[in-house]
């Protein structure tokens, strides 16, 4: 799916589901809200670590200040359905792009793109505060990116 076709259903997927696709699941619901769009997003984890924890506590901190409610988000892992369900996989790096090639069914492939495009959103976790900052400017970016090029697209 090209950038400028608004899609109808999103999820975004990084590994565990607690730190960059909560975040970047709701920056998109909020500036898609914002503009009117009626978009659907979700998040998921490529591996089931965290199932059921609500995002890493500084990930809810940092997305708090810039105005971003997570808590209320819960960790779940990608499942056969997912691919059915949402119109586009947006993957937070090559790792996660590599197993959702592996487990999706090959007509459903050409959903499946890296959330920045050509480039990786770093995984914050295992960093300092600077790294959700960095992740939120990155997913804050491309989101007006992406709402834009849906809105010019419908």
């Amino acid at each position: 799916m090209p950038p400028a076709t608004k899609p109808r259903r999103v999820l975004l997927v990084c590994m565990g589901n607690i730190c960059r696709s909560p975040t970047a699941e709701e920056v998109l619901r909020t500036k898609a809200t914002r503009a009117s769009l009626a978009v659907q997003f979700d998040s998921a984890g490529t591996e089931n670590h965290h199932v059921g924890e609500p995002p890493d506590p500084r990930s809810i901190e940092h997305a708090q200040r810039r105005g971003y409610q997570l808590g209320h988000l819960r960790a779940r892992q990608i499942g056969a359905e997912d691919f059915a369900s949402f119109d586009l996989i947006l993957a937070a790096d090559g790792i996660n792009l590599s197993s959702l090639r592996v487990i999706c069914p090959p007509d459903r492939r050409d959903r499946l793109q890296l959330l920045l495009g050509d480039q990786a959103l770093p995984d914050p976790y295992y960093g300092g505060s600077d790294g959700f900052e960095k992740v939120l400017d990155m997913v804050e970016k491309r989101a007006d990116y992406l709402v834009s090029q849906w809105m010019s697209g419908n």
